[in-house]
């Protein structure tokens, strides 16, 4: 048969895009053997659904065409979207300010297989490649061909390889002629130069600092690890920083409070600016322990409805496009957000 959607990848935008697509034939490919497997695992299997401070200055990428499409559907109605599915997330503000988690991950899981029973799953499929003919996409896997009149490429980053991450998405977009703005790991910890390894000797401690990387200022919980540092902060950070120096304050607020481990730790440090402590990270994690990548799918060459401009019924959505948010919930509302506006304007 020939679907009239075939969706590649079952996580967040993609299943949000088949849950509210007006089509009986919809096909949904996915390389994990059940659905929803970044869902899963996302916010310690609470899932970190969305945040209460939403634009688009939480997000690397294109301003304009995030905001807009916040317009079209925002952390409001994603909101007012899951109370209609009986799910009422709540504001936890332990890691991230104005984060909102669900009560399991699961109960979102299950809202999609209840929302995508019209659907034809095909798990546990890996996808190669795709051609078209005529006005039919082929999409070759690792179970034969599958035949239909549009397609979806939700399949995600390259971060969490061991839950099937590939770059299958950027493969396809760059058959049809798109750029791919260069991929990084993105939310993840840093690795330390020499000058830092007093880092590693306080592994486990945690701090409340501000860190300024380019033009941001971000405020929350460092992490020391035994490779560098990590926590909330740390992760946001590493959204904005390439290379070159961050500054640290490490006592940020009048009543910030620095650890005996900490204030042992700087004592020998010539020079020591506890405000201002400048450091050229040497890199970071990699996408084995990154929670999203940064840079994809040019979004300059993909219209409102995120469909591709170059190549007709060709659509991509979430975090396989050059759109990404800080640590907090804001990919998922991406995630959401843009396979909600695909999926209600795609028939």
């Amino acid at each position: 048969m020939i679907y009239d959607v075939a969706i590649i990848g079952a996580g967040a935008s993609g299943l949000m895009a088949a849950s509210v697509i007006k089509s009986k034939t919809i096909c949904i490919i996915d390389s994990n053997e059940t659905i929803g497997a970044k869902i899963k695992i996302s916010g310690g299997a609470k899932c970190n659904i969305t945040n209460r401070y939403l634009d688009q200055n939480f997000y690397l990428g294109d301003k304009d065409f995030i905001k807009n499409s916040f317009k079209n559907f925002d952390n409001r109605a994603l909101l007012k979207f899951l109370n209609q599915n009986n799910l009422f997330p709540k504001i936890d503000e332990k890691i991230v300010k104005g984060t909102y988690f669900c009560n399991s991950s699961r109960d979102v899981i299950d809202m999609f297989k209840k929302l995508t029973k019209h659907c034809s799953y095909k798990l546990n499929t890996k996808v190669f490649d795709i051609e078209v003919k005529d006005t039919t996409y082929y999409i070759k896997t690792s179970k034969g061909d599958i035949r239909s009149k549009r397609v979806i490429v939700s399949s995600g980053g390259l971060s969490y390889s061991s839950l099937g991450a590939s770059d299958i998405g950027l493969q396809v977009a760059k058959r049809f002629g798109h750029n791919i703005i260069k991929t990084d790991p993105a939310l993840v910890g840093f690795t330390v130069q020499k000058d830092q390894f007093w880092f590693k000797t306080l592994s486990g401690l945690s701090m409340d600092v501000k860190i300024k990387v380019q033009d941001k200022t971000l405020e929350g919980s460092l992490l020391f690890t035994h490779k560098g540092c990590s926590g909330p902060v740390v992760l946001s950070t590493s959204l904005y920083w390439s290379k070159g120096e961050i500054c640290i304050d490490f006592a940020p607020y009048k009543d910030s409070y620095l650890p005996k481990r900490f204030r042992q730790a700087i004592k020998n440090i010539d020079n020591f600016d506890i405000h201002n402590y400048k450091i050229s990270p040497a890199g970071n994690f990699g996408y084995t322990k990154a929670e999203v990548t940064k840079g994809g799918v040019d979004i300059s060459q993909i219209d409102q409805y995120f469909q591709s401009k170059l190549q007709s019924n060709l659509y991509f959505i979430g975090e396989v496009l050059d759109v990404t948010g800080e640590l907090g919930g804001y990919n998922f509302q991406w995630a959401f957000s843009s396979g909600y506006i695909c999926g209600k304007n795609i028939i």
